[in-house]
Order: structure tokens, then sequence, then C-alpha cells
């Protein structure tokens, strides 16, 4: 027999919030080096600290950071960070590097419920495809743009309502803005 213990055991659904944020450009230089070294080039440096400036003026501020190890994303992290509104947790994942759409997926869905806010700072075409995937709604015109391309130290801020980051599915989330440094004053 099952007791009712009311409503205590219920969790209800909150805004869950998604900021992804790809890296600046990166430096070529060398043909020696590994890909997963390359750092930023001066126009990527730029666009992070104009985007970092962006997050700044419109209150981006993520519980939590989960950055790829790669280079070209610590260093644009490192330009974010002192913007960012919140106190964020810092994660450095070396599953990020390169990841795609499925498992970046299956890493949000592994996050606690303490956490409201996630910035995910990685690469393409795995994070492109992740913002595609998840965005169900949102203005035509971002929507549009976000299907066509997501460049350098682009960001796409989405959100759901979820009980859980379990919940979170392919079109369960709205696009809320999507943001490009070239258009940035």
């Amino acid at each position: 027999m099952r007791s009712w213990t009311g409503d205590a055991g219920l969790k209800t659904a909150m805004k869950r919030r998604i900021y992804l944020f790809r890296h600046g450009k990166s430096s070529w230089g060398g043909s020696a080096r590994e890909d997963k070294d390359r750092d930023l080039n001066p126009r990527g440096r730029k666009a992070a600290e104009k985007m970092g400036e962006w997050c700044a003026e419109n209150g981006v501020a993520p519980d939590l950071v989960l950055c790829s190890t790669a280079t070209r994303t610590r260093e644009t992290l490192a330009r974010l960070l002192p913007r960012l509104k919140s106190a964020a947790r810092i994660e450095f994942e070396d599953a990020l590097y390169l990841a795609d759409a499925h498992e970046l997926t299956a890493r949000l869905r592994r996050l606690g419920g303490a956490t409201r806010a996630v910035m995910v700072i990685g690469h393409n075409p795995g994070l492109h495809e992740l913002a595609c995937l998840l965005a169900g709604d949102g203005e035509a015109e971002d929507l549009a743009r976000l299907n066509g391309k997501f460049p350098t130290a682009a960001l796409a801020e989405l959100s759901a309502e979820l009980k859980t980051w379990r919940e979170l599915a392919p079109h369960r989330c709205i696009l809320d803005r999507f943001v490009l440094p070239r258009e940035l004053p």
C-alpha cells in the first residue's frame, strides 16, 4: 500500500537556461601545432572581449561553465569570465573537445538539479548541431540565422521549463537570443 505524502515529493518545472558559446577565431600558425593547442588570433581575442562586454550588459549569469580543454576555448573563457554576472563554477572537460550534439546533450542531461543556467564553451560542428537540435521555438529571424551558421564567438541562448535536466530533448527549448560579435556596435 502506498501512502500519499502530498505535494512535497513532486518536482515543479523551472526555467533552465543554456548558453552555447563557440570559441573565438583561432590561429593556424605552424603546421606542427596540434589542433587542440591552437590559440586565439587577434580577431578571436577582440571578438571574445566584445562578447564579454555584451554578456555583462545583458545579464548573462550561468551557475556552471563547462569548457573544452582546448587552448582556444580556455582563452575565450578567460576573456568572458570577469564579465559574467555570477560566480560560476568552472569545469574543464576533455570530452567536450569536438563533441557532437548527442554527446553534448548527454552531458547536459547529467547536470544536477541545482544548476539553473549552464554555459558550454566548445566547438563546431557539435555546438551548431546542438543549438539546432534543441531550438524548437523562437524568433523566426534568429532561428533562420542559427540554422544557417554558428560563427566563431557566437552565443546561442536557449531556455526550457524542465523539472530536471534529464528532460532535455530535441526541440524542447526556446531560442531566446542568437548573438554574433560582428553584429555588435
